[in-house]
């Protein structure tokens, strides 16, 4: 999966911790983009299998994007703590960072760096 399609998946996530529900223009605002762009990822995402449309055009995940999602929401919680954490530097910092080192960083290397904040709670 390409980098905006995790964006994407993330951004519905949170959108309906939110607010219950998740519709085309929350997402847009959500990631400022157009809502062509938003259309033309909904399409695709659909084809793909992660999400679907209801009746009442609210964007779902369904079981294999909510996974999807939740894996990506998780890794980017952990990357801000442990940037916070390493670096010192300001949370918005860390967040802005976590979210592009989050879609290239190995498995191998996110379990490390859990298994570190694991050990290094205080």
């Amino acid at each position: 999966m390409y980098e905006s399609g995790e964006d994407y998946l993330e951004a519905i996530l949170m959108i309906w911790n939110e607010k219950n529900e998740c519709h085309a223009v929350d997402v847009a605002h959500k990631l400022n983009v157009t809502k062509p762009s938003v259309s033309r990822a909904m399409g695709i995402l659909r084809e793909d299998g992660y999400i679907f449309v209801d009746e009442f055009q609210h964007i779902n995940l369904t079981e294999k994007g909510r996974s999807k999602a939740l894996d990506i929401y998780e890794r980017h919680e952990l990357l801000t703590a442990f940037l916070q954490k390493i670096t010192g530097v300001p949370a918005e910092q860390a967040e802005q960072n976590a979210c592009r080192v989050e879609h290239v960083i190995d498995s191998d290397v996110v379990r490390g760096i859990k298994e570190w904040m694991e050990k290094n709670k205080n």
